[in-house]
């Protein structure tokens, strides 16, 4: 009989082999829960980070900087309900008439699904388009794909709350 048989047989294993193997495999999956939990949580301040570096990037036209942050696929559907491509937004952000001033993230929520993170929030901007003032106070939705070892947007949606 081979040692593997006497530790899966029940009639031979004593309640305090019992006891052993299962304490044993209790802390083998609670390590692997906190180290799933403890990847997960990195990679959800690691996109935090990147939306900050997102708006920060737009706030200040940063366009190779913003080019990289965005998928070959992005697409953002704005306020007005207009979608644009990667190459509409970074059009669109280089605009030499617009002149941000504030561009504020808060309230941020982040998801994670293996290699997709959902970011949730509030984004306020403020700033002057056509020496004309101008504010949003927005909801957002972004969806992260990693892809290699970075993180890129694949989606954004703003859209102004209804009060």
């Amino acid at each position: 009989m081979s040692w593997l048989t006497v530790c899966y047989d029940m009639d031979v294993m004593t309640p305090r082999m019992i006891s052993v193997l299962t304490v044993g495999l209790v802390f083998c999956l609670a390590c692997l829960a906190i180290h799933s939990a403890a990847q997960e949580s990195a990679g959800a301040e690691q996109v935090r980070r990147l939306e900050e570096k997102w708006a920060a990037a737009y706030k200040e036209r940063q366009i190779d900087l913003l080019s990289s942050l965005l998928n070959e696929d992005f697409v953002i559907t704005v306020e007005d309900g207009n979608t644009y491509s990667k190459g509409g937004y970074i059009t669109h952000s280089a605009d030499p008439t617009v002149h941000v001033d504030v561009a504020e993230l808060s309230n941020l929520r982040i998801r994670m699904r293996g290699n997709l993170a959902v970011v949730t929030g509030a984004y306020h901007e403020r700033g002057e388009s056509n020496h004309k003032p101008y504010e949003y106070h927005d909801r957002l939705t972004d969806v992260w794909v990693k892809v290699g070892n970075s993180w890129q947007v694949l989606a954004s949606h703003y859209s102004v709350p209804l009060k």
